[in-house]
């Protein structure tokens, strides 16, 4: 149940960046449309982050440490554009326009409301 959950809050942080950032668009008109792609999306963000988040922190500590962490700034954007790849491989109407300043807001936006959504919403595993 708790994936589920965490699903739907990234799905709602996802569509809250499409309403805030101007990059990054979501190209359906339809309701169910959008909540369907926001759900894939989702479920595509979180896959990258499982993946590949792991993997790029080992290679680069070192960058980590170097620049105090700002790196992940960074690296968060690339992954947001990865995603936004993947979703248009997929013909999914998820579209974030560039690097700067869409990936970055718009992978900080998701994280910072995911983060608040997740301290607001219990997912069931503090039993």
């Amino acid at each position: 149940m708790g994936i589920l959950i965490r699903l739907v809050i990234t799905a709602v942080s996802l569509w809250i960046a499409t309403l805030v950032i101007d990059g990054i668009r979501l190209t359906t008109d339809s309701l169910g449309g959008q909540i369907g792609a926001l759900l894939a999306v989702a479920v595509i963000f979180g896959i990258v982050n499982a993946v590949l988040r792991p993997i790029i922190k080992t290679i680069g500590c070192g960058l980590y440490v170097l620049t105090l962490g700002l790196i992940s700034l960074v690296v968060n954007g690339l992954l947001f554009l990865l995603v936004s790849w993947i979703a248009g491989r997929l013909d999914l109407p998820f579209h974030v326009d560039d690097f700067w300043p869409s990936a970055i807001l718009g992978a900080l936006l998701v994280g910072v409301v995911s983060w608040v959504l997740n301290m607001l919403v219990p997912d069931g595993g503090d039993d």
